[in-house]
């Protein structure tokens, strides 16, 4: 396996993080458009909290892949949107329609800055700050919860006054702090908006006061206001009711924009419309609704480029369905099954009178071949496209926090199924990050540990019989079990000292649950583990802690074997035939009855090579009839799993050939020592044997 070295997070060599970029932005896209089905049908009056929880990792998945990539506009817009979505699904604040307003276009603006990065940086940014503060007032209670939903704007406004300069709008202040200003809004598709605007005045202490002005134009309203709130400020809480495009504000005593009696010398529209020179507005609007189109509204910064990275994003790759991808595979298994039906029953015939058929047969065997690899190599990717995320991330992370890390990884070769690494990126990216976190110390810290200066964070993958095993080590404090029992107590979790450290260290899993004492945008909301837990459950997984308090702390991920096809070595005990992953297997040789030795409560050990190895007998494990009782098994398989090897009794070695992974459980139960099942090609039905399970099984 490669092992590759990175030499402190913080002054390791650049790497290339743009061909990762495609992955990140499709993700992106996926979880937006996630975020925002969820938010349009979340029911305000009854969220439940798999809702709100479902759209907070929506937002966290964003914020973790920005800030990984160094898209600092993302993230901290996200980190914003899930402070207010953590404070939701914690039941301290309650749903109301403003915060599904301001989180849907949020998740417009992430978009768009988005786009901006896809396409290389292109155009102007848009500012985020009015859509953080208002995030920030809603997540501190501040807008009223009976705020009525957004009416959406009228689709062609009329001209509304210009804007005056800046020190006319905001007008001259008072000595009590508030301005007198005069409020044009329209065209308004409901004059009740208009009277809702002016509840707002009456219902919300300290706004101030509003009156009507006379206004002849159709659907306009015009009001004298007095009030100690910005003209931004006004803008949005009247956002609630009319478009701000519909707003215009001055200062009290302006001077009109225009006359009503001049249309033919029109003034510059305060919102989407600008007419040509010499053309009134109104006259644009008319052609607007005579064109067979309507006018789209002005792109913000960044859509442009979006339009023009997605179409060529699109003509370069394809988008498939995983479960027509699952289709096609099922499709080549059944096929590689009818070859080897095929194969096997040719093989009595006569070459010379059929040597067309023969050929035609050993075609069909080397195509569907072809066609198997293929096919499989449309979901299989090396583990270091999942690697190389993590060098830039821990190099910035580290210099956040004040650390010093080394990145080590171990088996980028390996090949894992699209699905998973689609699954197990999320995952792995808390678990890194967690590490570094709770578990590496600082400088001094490890120093007066007697430790290095620079800690050891270390990913690794391999192939373990049919699973496949991902573990993530660092060398930093490890584990409190102290400190784990108190929050596991304020909690309110049923827990007692005496707990075996298993136990205790997997309440670390639990919904919610976090050591931390303050919440940062590294971690402290408890989600984290969480997140690892249920995407490896819901793969058929299963994740394991190692800690040792001082010393660092490991965890495994276990996947099962996912691929549908593999190849395999067919071994016979008496009438039966099991197959070996061909993977796990190292050797095989012929043994004496003279090389056993039976130690304590039967156990029996071979000697290879100077080396005494457990032997793993099928046939006392599956308990396999022998018609004929004076004949044993002369024919030992050396197999490998997770860093073991044991000899496996057979009987005879019938062959290497590739055979099709069948979900033994799906279909029948779970089986001790077997991973699945295989169709042979006389039409009967061999176990597909899990090595590691055997391994295991010879330890104890």
């Amino acid at each position: 396996m490669a092992d590759t070295h990175q030499e402190g997070a913080g002054t390791g060599a650049d790497f290339d993080l743009s061909q990762f970029y495609q992955i990140f932005f499709e993700e992106a896209g996926e979880n937006l458009d996630q975020m925002e089905q969820m938010l349009l049908d979340l029911d305000l009056d009854a969220a439940n909290d798999e809702e709100l929880n479902g759209i907070f990792r929506c937002a966290h998945s964003i914020k973790g892949g920005a800030a990984t990539f160094g898209f600092a506009d993302v993230a901290e817009l996200t980190h914003q949107m899930e402070s207010l979505l953590d404070r939701l699904r914690r039941h301290e604040l309650q749903v109301i329609a403003p915060m599904v307003d301001v989180l849907l276009e949020s998740a417009d603006a992430s978009r768009s800055l988005l786009a901006r990065h896809q396409a290389g940086g292109q155009g102007e940014a848009m500012s985020t700050q009015d859509l953080v503060r208002r995030i920030s007032t809603l997540a501190a209670g501040g807008v009223p919860a009976a705020a009525p939903a957004p009416v959406a704007p009228a689709p062609l406004p009329a001209p509304l006054p210009a804007p005056q300069e800046a020190q006319a709008q905001q007008g001259q202040a008072a000595a009590d702090g508030t301005r007198a200003l005069e409020i044009h809004i329209g065209p308004l598709a409901q004059p009740a908006l208009a009277e809702a605007i002016k509840d707002l005045f009456r219902d919300i202490p300290g706004l101030g006061s509003i009156d009507d002005l006379p206004d002849e134009r159709p659907g306009m309203r015009r009001f004298a206001v007095r009030t100690a709130s910005t003209d931004e400020d006004l803008l949005d809480l009247f956002a609630f009711h009319v478009a701000k495009e519909q707003v215009a504000i001055h200062a009290a005593g302006a001077p009109a924009a225009a006359p009503q009696a001049a249309p033919q010398a029109p003034p510059e529209p305060y919102g989407f419309f600008a007419g040509a020179p010499g053309v009134p507005v109104d006259e644009v609007a008319a052609a607007a609704l005579a064109a067979p189109a309507p006018r789209p509204a002005a792109p913000r910064a960044g859509a442009e480029p979006k339009a023009a990275s997605q179409a060529s994003m699109e003509s370069s790759t394809i988008r498939v369905a995983v479960n027509k991808v699952d289709q096609l595979i099922n499709l080549v298994g059944e096929l590689v099954i009818t070859q080897a039906m095929l194969a096997q029953n040719s093989r009595g015939l006569d070459a010379g009178l059929h040597q067309q058929l023969l050929a035609g047969l050993a075609d069909l065997d080397r195509n569907t071949r072809d066609l198997q690899e293929s096919v499989m190599s449309i979901r299989m990717i090396p583990m270091s496209i999942v690697f190389n995320r993590f060098p830039r991330m821990l190099r910035d992370l580290a210099g956040k926090l004040g650390k010093k890390v080394d990145f080590v990884t171990h088996g980028e070769a390996t090949e894992l199924d699209k699905s998973l690494v689609e699954k197990i990126t999320d995952p792995l990216t808390h678990l890194v990050r967690n590490s570094l976190d709770h578990g590496i110390e600082l400088p001094d810290d490890r120093i007066a540990a007697g430790k290095a200066e620079h800690g050891t964070l270390s990913l690794s993958a391999s192939h373990q019989g049919g699973s496949i095993v991902i573990e993530v080590r660092d060398d930093g404090k490890g584990l409190s079990r102290e400190k784990i029992l108190k929050k596991a107590r304020e909690r309110g979790l049923d827990v007692s000292d005496a707990m075996p450290d298993g136990e205790v260290w997997n309440l670390i899993f639990a919904p919610g649950f976090s050591t931390a004492d303050v919440v940062t945008d590294v971690s402290g909301r408890g989600v984290g583990m969480d997140v690892v837990k249920r995407n490896i459950t819901s793969l058929g997984g299963s994740v394991e802690i190692d800690s040792a308090e001082g010393y660092g702390m490991r965890v495994s991920v276990r996947l099962p074997l996912t691929l549908a096809i593999m190849d395999g070595m067919s071994v016979g005990v008496a009438d039966e035939v099991y197959i070996l992953p061909l993977s796990s297997v190292v050797e095989s040789f012929q043994v004496n009855a003279d090389d056993v030795n039976t130690v304590a409560q039967g156990s029996q050990l071979v000697k290879v090579r100077d080396e005494y190895m457990p032997v793993v007998s099928l046939e006392r494990i599956f308990d396999v009839p022998r018609p004929n009782a004076g004949e044993g098994s002369s024919i030992m398989v050396v197999v490998e799993a997770d860093g073991s090897r044991v000899a496996v009794l057979v009987d005879e070695l019938l062959g290497q050939h590739q055979v099709v992974v069948k979900n033994l459980e799906t279909n029948y139960r779970k089986v001790p020592n077997v991973s699945g099942a295989t169709i042979l090609g006389d039409g009967t039905v061999a176990l597909i044997l899990d090595t590691a399970a055997l391994v295991r099984r010879a330890r104890h």
